[in-house]
């Protein structure tokens, strides 16, 4: 019988343990809570756990539709002859084979009989749909992500109830080379036919596309990753790796050097890849270290695949830096880089010439500061700092009693003025405008053209705009900010060591040197002086993931990275605090990009 999704509400218990999915599978239980919840199998527990965080008490949550480009990955590459074959052997049987990429975005539904297919459609398992955890709870495609092993979802063991008329085993299908998690492959049917063969049939369809995957890499890109993983199993040494198609460093080359060091390893690294024998060479850095590079070629029979290279620090030189040395800089301005030292001389070079000046960029990248230390090159210039989100209808009447006190003017976050205002202020400063230096005042307006409302009329009295470079741009600029920054905050005596200082160059810092200011602050409350290491590091700044986490997310992590402090980074323990198994805290610890 085909399963049909009741259309009255569901009455939800706590699901029972399915010993054939996991072997740690528990007895029962008919109450969500007391010690019938806690015998529950314990990714099943945990699934439930999450589930309700993200979706309440909602007993029916819908899948989103996601609209998807056209692509051509390795993953749909190898999915179009694997489960075409493996279609054949479920073909008008009761039994629906289905793969998602890693996001558990539906890309394919094959196999299964009409009345099958209908009753998936009307819980939306269907292509272009999402079926993670945070969208439909409990579910064999969402959880086996979450889980990162093959897992049997049966009935009442779904959190949404009208999945509970289906079982679900999901496979996850990782990169054969990278291991990287691509997708699941998930075998779906009524309730009532649920065996342990889906778990099998799943397991080996995903097993199937990982073969495929690797007969379509390389032999030169295997060969390479193969000699890679042995130098990084053997070697508690930085490591890079170079190929025609393939560039690899492991963590510990990312936390031992900053950004400009690596690219220069990684342009001696190819400097020295077509050697066909070992070469061992010093090279010094842009930071002033000299490394010591031993490069072993990797071959497969008589072609040259590419090459190894282990890295040993060697001394600091005691050059200086004379791209930091010779180029001044205005007060309070810290960070070297070709961006930013571009940026700042364009405000300066404008404040000298009283050229009027738009300043646009993200919310948090340090406008407002770059406008003041500019301004300070001029002190026989007053300036004043208005604020139009602040301000609202009051800005025109201090923005024209400052003007006419003679002052330079910076109205800030000038996007938040409607038409009404936007033409006042123009009528404002036509006045102004028409004067000549040194009499007319600078005036600049700050921006975020995301969020701007239409200011071009404004924009035209401003004969030139710079756009303020969002901190993950200029990365190479964190050690000279965090300085800058701890000098600030009165933490003159705290410093950050290398390690630190590199793993706050990996992140994405999406709130800017806003974010980057509240994380030291964070740290400073921490510890007061002395040398920061990365476990002193802020949850959120232990975690590398480019991707922008839910709030549950985030709370996740950061439980992960206090249990790890808390046990000194005992994974066992770590996770048993936390109520979560091994395998999951693992995959976790990956997901985030939590450094240990």
């Amino acid at each position: 019988m085909t399963p049909q999704p009741t259309s009255t509400s569901h009455h939800r218990t706590t699901p029972k343990s399915n010993s054939d999915s996991d072997s740690e599978g528990a007895p029962a239980s008919s109450s969500p809570a007391g010690s019938d919840y806690l015998r529950l199998s314990n990714w099943l527990q945990v699934s439930w756990s999450r589930s309700r965080q993200a979706l309440g008490d909602d007993d029916r949550p819908a899948a989103a539709y996601v609209e998807r480009m056209a692509t051509d990955t390795v993953l749909e590459r190898a999915a179009r002859s694997v489960l075409s074959e493996l279609t054949v052997a479920i073909e008008n049987e009761p039994v629906s084979m289905i793969l998602t990429d890693v996001n558990g975005i539906v890309l394919s539904r094959t196999g299964g009989d009409s009345a099958l297919f209908t009753a998936l459609d009307r819980v939306d398992l269907a292509p272009g749909f999402r079926y993670a955890e945070t969208q439909v709870g409990t579910n064999g495609i969402g959880t086996a992500l979450e889980v990162g092993r093959p897992l049997l979802v049966d009935g009442d063991q779904h959190f949404s109830g009208p999945l509970r008329s289906f079982s679900c085993a999901g496979a996850p299908v990782t990169h054969p080379i990278t291991g990287a998690i691509l997708g699941v492959v998930d075998l779906t049917t009524a309730a009532q036919n649920s065996n342990t063969l889906l778990l099998s049939f799943a397991t080996l369809a995903a097993a199937r596309l990982r073969e495929r995957m690797l007969d379509d890499a390389t032999e030169l890109d295997r060969a390479i990753f193969s000699a890679y993983r042995s130098a990084c199993r053997r070697s508690s040494r930085p490591v890079v790796a170079v190929g025609d198609e393939v560039v690899m460093m492991n963590s510990l080359t990312r936390q031992q050097f900053d950004s400009p060091d690596q690219m220069a390893i990684l342009e001696r690294t190819r400097d020295i890849g077509g050697e066909t024998a070992p070469v061992t060479i010093l090279t010094e850095l842009p930071s002033g270290t000299v490394a010591r590079l031993s490069y072993e070629p990797t071959f497969t029979g008589s072609r040259l695949a590419g090459g190894v290279v282990r890295i040993t620090k060697q001394v600091a030189s005691l050059r200086l830096s004379a791209s930091k040395a010779n180029v001044p800089t205005p007060p309070a301005i810290a960070g070297a880089s070709p961006l930013w030292r571009h940026t700042v001389q364009a405000v300066v070079d404008a404040c000298r010439r009283q050229d009027w000046l738009v300043l646009d960029g993200e919310p948090g990248v340090g406008k407002t500061a770059l406008i003041r230390a500019a301004h300070q090159l001029v002190p026989d210039r007053g300036l004043a700092v208005l604020d139009a989100t602040a301000l609202g209808d009051d800005l025109l009447t201090e923005a024209s009693d400052e003007l006419d006190s003679g002052s330079d003017l910076a109205i800030l976050h000038a996007h938040v003025l409607n038409d009404t205002h936007l033409a006042a202020l123009a009528d404002l400063l036509q006045g102004p405008q028409a004067q000549e230096p040194p009499r007319r005042p600078w005036v600049v307006l700050t921006r975020y053209s995301q969020d701007s409302t239409d200011t071009i009329p404004l924009l035209r009295m401003f004969p030139k705009s710079v756009t303020v470079p969002p901190l993950r741009h200029h990365l190479d600029d964190i050690p000279d900010l965090v300085r800058s920054l701890l000098d600030t905050l009165g933490a003159t005596g705290l410093t950050l060591s290398p390690a630190a200082s590199n793993q706050l160059a990996r992140l994405a810092w999406r709130g800017n040197v806003t974010q980057l200011k509240k994380a030291l602050e964070d740290t400073y409350r921490r510890q007061r002086s002395g040398v920061v290491e990365i476990d002193t590091l802020p949850p959120a700044c232990r975690s590398t993931t480019r991707r922008t986490l839910t709030r549950m997310q985030a709370l996740e992590r950061d439980a992960i990275v206090d249990a790890l402090a808390l046990h000194a980074g005992d994974k066992t323990a770590a996770a048993a605090a936390i109520g979560m198994s091994r395998a999951t805290i693992y995959r976790k610890i990956r997901e985030f990009g939590i450094v240990l």
